[in-house]
């Protein structure tokens, strides 16, 4: 199964300090502030792997400050996938929308609650059966963020992944050539 933006995309929207570019920033985004300017690093594979699968995840405010892009990778470019958040004022909700390097893309929305940020969104495409996801990400203590998804998968709601990142200033989202 490729791993799915909310897992990625959420991990990274409980971030610390505000970015400097965030005065510039649509007002509705200010949720995201703390994201821009930073990149992430976790292993997306399950316990025990024999090679950890490792994904790189980066912020930064786009289009004049009406957006924020993220752009990702999983092991120097075998997966990844770019993502647009942006207010959408009919929905009154932060959406964002995923395309990705497998050829799937999703649209989600995202909202603060009880101290964590949620995600839920649709995927449209062949993505291994999985049709939605839903995530929750939390900032902990020592610094990490801990994020905790699920996907509807042939019908069914499964446990999806569940991720600590950390704050890598020296990693580097990849894309194959």
């Amino acid at each position: 199964m490729k791993p799915t933006r909310a897992t990625t995309f959420t991990a990274a929207l409980l971030a610390a300090a505000a970015g400097a570019a965030a005065a510039d920033m649509n007002p509705r985004l200010a949720p995201l502030a703390p994201l821009l300017g930073k990149t992430w690093r976790g292993a997306v594979s399950p316990p025990g792997a024999a090679r950890p699968a490792v994904d790189v995840s980066r912020f930064e405010l786009a289009l004049n400050g009406q957006a924020v892009r993220n752009r990702h990778s999983i092991d120097d470019g075998a997966y990844g996938g770019e993502t647009f958040i942006v207010w959408e004022e009919e929905k009154q909700s932060l959406v964002y929308y995923y395309f990705t390097t497998a050829g799937f893309y999703t649209t989600g929305t995202l909202r603060a609650e009880g101290g964590a940020i949620v995600s839920h969104e649709i995927v449209k495409g062949a993505a291994g059966g999985i049709t939605e996801v839903k995530a929750t990400s939390r900032l902990l203590p020592d610094g990490r963020l801990h994020v905790k998804s699920r996907h509807l998968k042939n019908g069914q709601w499964e446990e999806g992944r569940e991720t600590f990142y950390v704050e890598d200033p020296q990693a580097v989202v990849r894309f194959k050539e």
